[in-house]
């Protein structure tokens, strides 16, 4: 036999096997696999955000999920469950999130620090804009930094993700950008605080209004104070219903944008967020009192494992080298709106006299 023939049959070989390989699979998979390899991962990377809540679980979750993604490998199999885990399961996250959210406890906060949160909404967004178009950031990636910065962190990231229907690596980079400027903000504003001479309520709000993450407020402002935490805490979670506009607004461009490239009816219906409906409905009833504390409680917790087990899935789905090709842009997008925010937080109280 020639070796070109041995070859010839060696590459059929090669070519049968990857066929059978690929019809061995189920034609549709079902959702269960992906969706258990996301709860899996998922449970681990709650038990190291336990371990270490600076970071948080869904930090863990995006940066093992990429782990696994880019070295093992995730296999065909998995793609549906992961897929609807990083888009049904993100919506129904956000739904429990807001079973947490007392609308009477932040409304006197939320009226005291209204103007620095409308003033630091704006430059993040202005901010987000511009130096994004100067980096040449890819539109969906400035908007998810640009909120994320803004309202909370990965959590308002996981609330626009199913509106402008980003890739899932610039998910995991917005979340991963946010990360280290939380990192750095846990670490630098206490010190800065206390060198500035603020009050525990002025740097509470200053917390509030230009953290991202809510763990890492609650860990700054109580690194400070008591009293600064709580403030702090109140005046983020304040912060956090903003995405219900963000999002209305964002749902509205999204439809707007579709109709005048493809010319079909506009449809309030098809585009609206209606997973933020049920957020407010949620909110509500915990606002009424009615739902026992240890019911509440255990939403929440339910609330932060379904949106860990999420961002895992993004992660799992996410090519790392497609993220690298991003290189530094998005990363110094997230510094420069950072600074801003901060910045313009300080500029409002000091202009209050709020320190």
């Amino acid at each position: 036999m020639t070796a070109q023939s041995s070859s010839a049959i060696s590459a059929t070989a090669s070519s049968a096997s990857a066929a059978q390989r690929k019809h061995s699979l189920p034609r549709n998979p079902s959702p269960l696999y992906g969706l258990a390899l996301a709860v899996v991962v998922g449970i681990f990377a709650m038990m190291l955000g336990r371990w270490m809540p600076i970071i948080g679980g869904p930090v863990f979750g995006i940066v093992l999920g990429i782990a696994i993604r880019n070295t093992v490998g995730v296999g065909p199999l998995f793609r549906p469950g992961l897929q609807f885990a990083s888009k049904q399961i993100l919506q129904w996250s956000i739904i429990a999130l807001g079973f947490g959210l007392s609308l009477q406890q932040v409304a006197k906060t939320g009226l005291e620090s209204l103007w620095v949160t409308l003033v630091t909404l704006a430059v993040a967004f202005l901010s987000a804009w511009l130096l994004g178009k100067w980096l040449g950031i890819p539109s969906k990636l400035k908007t998810l930094i640009g909120v994320g910065t803004a309202i909370c962190g990965g959590s308002a990231i996981a609330a626009v993700t199913p509106i402008i229907k980003p890739e899932e690596h610039e998910t995991a980079f917005a979340i991963s950008t946010i990360f280290i400027f939380n990192i750095v903000a846990v670490l630098a504003f206490p010190v800065l605080g206390h060198w500035l001479g603020m009050s525990d309520e002025g740097f509470g709000m200053w917390a509030g209004t230009a953290i991202n993450d809510t763990s890492s407020v609650v860990a700054a402002g109580y690194s400070y104070s008591v009293a600064a935490g709580d403030y702090a805490t109140i005046v983020k979670l304040t912060r956090a219903t903003l995405i219900i506009p963000i999002c209305l607004v964002l749902a509205l461009l999204v439809a707007w944008r579709e109709k005048k490239q493809s010319g079909s009816n506009f449809s309030l219906a098809r585009i609206f967020p209606w997973f933020i409906l049920w957020f407010l409905v949620a909110a509500a009833l915990r606002s009424t009192g009615l739902i026992p504390a240890p019911i509440t409680s255990g939403l929440h917790l339910l609330a932060q494992f379904l949106i860990v087990v999420a961002l895992t899935a993004v992660g799992l789905s996410s090519d790392l080298r497609r993220m690298v090709t991003a290189g530094m842009r998005p990363i110094l997008l997230g510094l420069g709106v950072w600074v801003a925010v901060a910045g313009s937080s300080l500029a409002v109280q000091g202009a209050m006299g709020a320190w």
